[in-house]
């Protein structure tokens, strides 16, 4: 899985390792080939994470991850390189949520990241049906990479 990040310095080698793992763990569920997609990760302030859901999603607030998925759905996704799509995470917010849920933050950051990349590969939680599909889908890559929602 080749992963392009922009601001990589500030985060953690850890953190970016963890994350193509799971990225590349979540294109194998999905039966696609991880040596030739791609996926662009982008961290940013408040203020442009909150344009970017302004402008492309009409929703005017600051949000914690975004996704720009490039296909509809798996079955699209052919060819011998596979851009899946763009990431935008807020690293505020994420910081924040750590705190509010109780967790690490890079826990949070990770469960962001996996988030999106299912977003990226077709899942969404716009209606129950769909929540429940995804939700499954990012406890088993979360405990796949030893990050349960639980920890003791």
């Amino acid at each position: 899985m080749n992963i392009y990040f922009s601001e990589e310095e500030n985060i953690d080698q850890q953190i970016i390792e963890t994350m193509k793992h799971a990225a590349e763990y979540c294109a194998a569920l999905e039966g696609l080939d991880s040596d030739i997609c791609e996926i662009s990760v982008s961290f940013v302030s408040e203020d442009t994470i909150h344009e970017l859901n302004r402008d492309y999603r009409g929703t005017d607030r600051v949000t914690d991850v975004l996704s720009f998925p490039q296909y509809e759905s798996v079955e699209d996704m052919q060819g011998d390189l596979i851009e899946l799509g763009d990431v935008v995470i807020c690293e505020k917010r994420a910081r924040e949520q750590a705190e509010e849920f109780g967790h690490s933050y890079e826990r949070e950051i990770i469960y962001l990241f996996v988030h999106s990349v299912l977003h990226l590969l077709g899942y969404d939680h716009m209606e129950e049906g769909e929540k429940q599909v995804m939700r499954a889908r990012e406890e088993e890559v979360m405990d796949h990479l030893g990050i349960p929602r639980r920890q003791s």
